[in-house]
């Protein structure tokens, strides 16, 4: 229970079931009846989320489901729901009644004493996250939130006339953070825009026009590529005229041979770098080891999983590193570097062209016959170095921005949870409780309102019949 010294004198500290019905009994309704249906997908997380609703006869729903009505706060108890906070306050029912999953707690204030915005606030706060996720019972992966944790967790019970002021000043706060948060949700999708720019940029040629000091284009016979023009100077090359490229190491334990080698796979290949948390390893021979063996400014290409995903190889290592049959591994010439090929297969990636040499229907692969195939625009190599300085220095904005964003969202976060520890503690209406003090003591008090409670549960318990004597 709650140390009653963190609360207002005026409040008083009081179990969720004391001031609210977990899971009331279930609704009844005419079958043919409308109502809404909630799976529990349709649960927000954000704290002002509106909750959405399928239309269903309720004779279908009524009996196999939690039902609910306008008012009832509902929130997710199994794993992991629970902790990324779906909950909701239900509103606007088609006929003011629903169902939904029966992962779901309902929690029917005491009306009209106890305000349904500071349960569900409650239920949105840091602490019953937490506790409620320690106290799980269930097998692993589909582990819930005990009823009982519910019923038994405390509740800091404000008088009525200040639950309405907290709730007020709960919207006016809260929705100030959420639209911060939108917004700032909204910034990784435009730098992501941005970085895409840049690249078409750069591998197109505009991002050095002035640099170049020769506007002049040429009209080009690569439509199919999305090119009408490519700067004047520059080539198309094939792929295989540029590159050294070959596929690795099969991964066949029957067929295998030689020393234990360390070896990359497709999934530890990311966009322009390398995951190795997860590296395995492969029996090699020794003449394997010589012809597979990474080299710094080796480019791994994945030939499946997401066709054309590409990093460079800078890791320098004492042991022999291979890579297996799912990457191409290619070597570039004197006419590119490797920078200026994992450039153009990213623009062609994420424009969609490079979908054109890949094989297969439902898993898509890029294979070496069609890689050969794949045209690039080839500036000289002073003119690549410029582009890539460019390229460099505005994706190193971008990841500062990115930086400053995340930092933002965090702070963000702690700010919801900050309020909403200040609200239960008091603190957003000291100043209010100050100047009412007439309309939160005596009769008023958070006291006498737990009392009123109590007294209208009594009236509303149904009463015993009494036994008819039995006749002598």
């Amino acid at each position: 229970m709650m140390d009653n010294t963190l609360i207002p004198t005026e409040w008083v500290i009081c179990k969720i079931s004391e001031i609210a019905t977990v899971n009331p009994k279930k609704i009844e309704a005419d079958p043919d009846v409308t109502s809404g249906f909630v799976p529990m997908s349709h649960a927000p997380t954000d704290y002002a989320g509106r909750l959405q609703f399928d239309e269903k006869p309720w004779g279908e729903i009524k009996k196999s489901y939690t039902n609910f009505q306008n008012g009832d706060v509902i929130f997710a108890k199994v794993t992991p729901c629970f902790e990324n906070g779906k909950a909701a306050v239900v509103e606007d029912l088609p006929n003011g009644i629903g169902a939904g999953s029966s992962e779901f707690y309902v929690l029917r204030a005491d009306a009209p004493y106890v305000s349904e915005k500071l349960i569900y606030a409650l239920i949105k706060t840091h602490g019953f996250a937490t506790e409620g996720a320690q106290n799980m019972t269930g097998a692993v992966g589909l582990r819930r939130v005990p009823r009982k944790f519910v019923e038994d967790y405390a509740f800091p019970l404000p008088p009525l006339a200040e639950q309405k002021v907290i709730a007020e000043k709960l919207d006016k706060l809260l929705a100030k953070v959420d639209s911060i948060k939108a917004r700032l949700d909204a910034v990784p999708d435009t730098l992501k825009r941005f970085r895409q720019s840049v690249l078409a940029a750069a591998v197109s040629g505009k991002l050095t026009k002035e640099w170049r000091g020769n506007s002049k284009n040429i009209s080009s016979n690569y439509i199919e590529w999305g090119w009408t023009e490519i700067p004047d100077g520059w080539r198309v090359e094939a792929y295989c005229e540029l590159v050294e490229s070959r596929l690795g190491k099969m991964l066949d334990k029957s067929k295998n041979t030689g020393l234990p080698t360390t070896y990359l796979g497709n999934i530890n290949v990311r966009w322009f770098e390398f995951n190795l948390d997860n590296v395995q390893e492969i029996l090699v021979s020794e003449s394997e080891r010589s012809e597979l063996s990474l080299q710094h400014d080796d480019v791994l290409i994945c030939e499946g999983g997401e066709p054309g995903r590409c990093a460079i190889w800078k890791q320098e290592t004492n042991e022999p590193i291979v890579f297996q049959k799912a990457l191409h591994r290619a070597r570039v010439g004197g006419k590119i570097s490797p920078t200026w090929l994992v450039y153009n297969l990213k623009n062609d990636a994420d424009n969609l062209m490079l979908s054109q040499l890949f094989t297969g229907t439902t898993i898509k692969h890029l294979t070496g016959k069609a890689l050969k195939k794949y045209p690039i625009r080839v500036p000289s190599l002073e003119e690549q170095t410029e582009i890539v300085r460019r390229v460099e220095k505005l994706f190193a904005y971008a990841d500062k921005v990115e930086a400053e964003v995340n930092a933002a969202q965090d702070r963000v976060n702690k700010l919801t949870q900050s309020i909403l520890a200040k609200a239960f503690r008091g603190e957003l209406t000291a100043k209010w409780r100050e100047l009412n003090p007439e309309i939160i003591s005596g009769e008023n008090s958070a006291e006498a309102l737990l009392e009123k409670i109590k007294a209208e549960r009594e009236k509303l318990k149904p009463k015993k019949k009494a036994r008819a004597r039995k006749k002598a």
